[in-house]
Parts: C-alpha cells; sequence; structure tokens
C-alpha cells in the first residue's frame, strides 16, 4: 500500500460494510457519481449508499475470497472513431474493434473516449471562422461499438469532452448508460464498480472545468482520497502533457499547449499515489510516453492513439503508435504482472494489432530515458516488470 492507503488503515473497513447493508435493505449499488448543476446527467445515477456528506469516507476490507485475489484491468488512450456528419467510418462504425478486442479482454476495461457520443446540438467549439480548431462527435448509437468492444468504463474528462457544449456532454453520458457503460471524468464524479468481488474506483481528471482539475493537485489529491475510501483499488485516468511528436518524453515541470496548463504530469501523478491511487492511466500527448512505478504503482504517462477514425487523427510516425495496458493487481493494490500490447492505426484510422511491437519497444526506451532509476522494464514483446527502485 501507499503511505496514504496505509494512513486509511482502519479506516477504510466501514464504509462497504453499511453499503453492504445498504444493498439488503434494497439500495442500488454501482457508479458514484457526484456532479455539479452544470454537468449533471439528465440519465438516472446510480448511487452508492457509502457516499455521503461525511467527513470521512470509509470503506470495508475486500472479503477473505477477494482478498488473495488479482484481477486485471485494461486500458487504451484516445479514442475517436470519426466525425459526424461526413467522416463517418464504413459500414456505420460496425466492427470498428474487432482486431483488437482480444487484446481488450480483462476483467474491467477502460478507454479514453475523446469525443461526444451526440447529436448536433448547435453549440459546437468552432465558429465558422475559426482556424486551427477541432471538433468531433459520432452518433450515440456508436456507444454500442464500445461496448461490443468489451469496454466498460469510458473517461470523459480530456479536452473534446465539451466540443458539443455541456449539452452534448450529458448526451454522451446518456448515450453511454443506455448502452450499459459507465462514464467518468465530471467533477467530483466517483465511479464505483464491482469486478470479481474487488471494488474499483475511477475517476477522471483533467485541466479543463467540466472535469475534476489537473491542475489544482490538492483538490485532485481529495478526490483520490474519498475514492480509497470507497473501494479496494483506486485508478485515475487523467489527459495531461503537451501534444504532439516531438512531447514524446516526461520532463519535470508544468507542460503547456497553446496556452493552456496541461499540467504537472510528474508532479500530479505522484501526488495521486500518495494520496491512495493505485494506478494512474494517462493520455493526452498524442504519442505513448514512458511508464514509471512510484510507491510499487505503476504510472503509464501516455498511452497514445488508440483510435482515430476516418482520418481526424495524425497516424505518421510516432502518432500512429498505442497500446493496450493490461495490469493484474491484487485487492490491496499489490503488482501481480502486465502487459503493453502494441497497437497502430491502419489506413482507415482504425486500431489494428502491431506485431513488429513498436509501441512496446518505444515506452522500453522511453522509460529508460525519462525514467532512469524508476523506469518500467518492458521486454520486446510487451510485458512489464517492476524497476529496482520502484
Amino acid at each position: 500500500m501507499s503511505p496514504s492507503q496505509r494512513a486509511y488503515g482502519a479506516g477504510r473497513w466501514i464504509g462497504v460494510a453499511c453499503a453492504a447493508l445498504a444493498v439488503m435493505a434494497g439500495v442500488a449499488v454501482g457508479a458514484v457519481a457526484i456532479l455539479g448543476e452544470e454537468h449533471r446527467s439528465a440519465a438516472p445515477v446510480w448511487r452508492d449508499s457509502a457516499v455521503e456528506d461525511t467527513a470521512e469516507p470509509t470503506a470495508a476490507p475486500p472479503s477473505g475470497k477477494a482478498a488473495g485475489r488479482s484481477i486485471s484491468l485494461s486500458a487504451t488512450g484516445d479514442i475517436i472513431m470519426g466525425n459526424a456528419p461526413g467522416k463517418l467510418p464504413p459500414n456505420s462504425g460496425e466492427g470498428f474493434f474487432d482486431s483488437v478486442r482480444a487484446a481488450l479482454a480483462a476483467d474491467l476495461v477502460m478507454g479514453n473516449l475523446e469525443e461526444p457520443l451526440t447529436d448536433d446540438t448547435g453549440a459546437g467549439k468552432c465558429g465558422p471562422k475559426s482556424t486551427n480548431c477541432y471538433q468531433y462527435r459520432v452518433p450515440p448509437s456508436y456507444a454500442g461499438h464500445l461496448r461490443d468492444a468489451g469496454f466498460e468504463v469510458l473517461n470523459m474528462a480530456n479536452n473534446h469532452g465539451h466540443d458539443y457544449g455541456a449539452a452534448g456532454f450529458r448526451n454522451t453520458q446518456q448515450a453511454l448508460t443506455e448502452h450499459g457503460l459507465k462514464h467518468t471524468g465530471a467533477p467530483d464524479e466517483i465511479t464505483v464498480v464491482d469486478v470479481e468481488g474487488v471494488r474499483v474506483a475511477v475517476a477522471g481528471f483533467s485541466s479543463y472545468s467540466w472535469s475534476n482539475s489537473l491542475v489544482d493537485i490538492v483538490a485532485a489529491a481529495e478526490v483520490v482520497e474519498k475514492a480509497a475510501g470507497l473501494a479496494d483499488l483506486v485508478v485515475v485516468q487523467v489527459h495531461m502533457g503537451a501534444e504532439g511528436a516531438d512531447k514524446r518524453h516526461v520532463k519535470p515541470g508544468t507542460e503547456r499547449y497553446l496556452g493552456e496548463n496541461r499540467g504537472d504530469p510528474v508532479k500530479f501523478s505522484h501526488a495521486m499515489i500518495d494520496a491512495g491511487a493505485d494506478l494512474i492511466v494517462g493520455h493526452g500527448p498524442h504519442v505513448l510516453r514512458a511508464m514509471e512505478f512510484y510507491q510499487g504503482r505503476l504510472i503509464a504517462y501516455s498511452l497514445g492513439n488508440f483510435a482515430g477514425g476516418a482520418g481526424t487523427l495524425r497516424k505518421d510516425g510516432p502518432l500512429g503508435l498505442g497500446g493496450v495496458l493490461k495490469v493484474s493487481l491484487t485487492a490491496d493494490g499489490t503488482w501481480a504482472g502486465g502487459q503493453l500490447t502494441s497497437t497502430y492505426l491502419n489506413a482507415g484510422g482504425l486500431p489494428a494489432l502491431d506485431d513488429e511491437h513498436r509501441g512496446a519497444e518505444a515506452v522500453r526506451e522511453l522509460s529508460e530515458s525519462d525514467f532512469p532509476t524508476t523506469g518500467a522494464t518492458l521486454e520486446r514483446t510487451g510485458k512489464i516488470s517492476v524497476s529496482s527502485a520502484g
């Protein structure tokens, strides 16, 4: 456990016991959503009975059966399936993820959804005279393609979450919910799922007002601390760092892009683990970045581009490489193994498996370069091992 998790110690055991009593009393337990009025979904939001306005939320320990078990979690970088109305994939997107479905398979499958699932709301961010402005959307029905691929939790904390305004954001939440998928990333939103008897909390962060703040580290740590009090494992999804083919390296300090503060990736990630996070899943730069172990927890600083259908994302050089991160963790957060399966964007911008393992090789080199003592160790085929100093 990280120091913060140990500090929670005995206090974490109470809340899920209370939740269990609530379940027996007929309370449905699902995604925890504490949303500001501006971002509240029009669809019904499941609330976990362990979430109340208490100063110290607590959670029960995993049961004896779950305590000794490891679960697998997979995650991807940026997902853009197309751009309505004129740039949509063939066959209305059917089979979009077929070539990578097996690689995604895990006990919990997560992705970074970098476009709204909505009809045109009339509130697109790019005006008729805009230059170098990018806005994306696909029909709400495309949530079905995500479900068919095996995704279960989609992060919406990123710079395209509000491409069609607050209405587009809400429409995306509703489309995911209607297709049996969970979402995360709105302010104060903590999504808790039961994974083989292990409670996993997922929270999304970015530098934008429609998400938990990446820049305000104190506030971000409070969200993670609350999540740690509600679940056995905490996953942080974070859209951080500057963008571009020349932004592959992680360096100390704040990163900026187009005048925006895109956070301090190292400071943020370390602080979230100190607050109780067990896994950091980064994306945003559109390229793969290094992986590091801190306090025995893995930080994937960027998983690159996973899908850029119908020419929505560049796929030349490092911009065309991505990967599926799959890790196994025990209920107390102990590392039990990991794998980065290399992918690339094919001619249509769909994700495809890369038998040359270019993504894994890139992450191996970047980890050695950027974190010589704490970087993750990767084999050619992508197997991940803990560094001796991690």
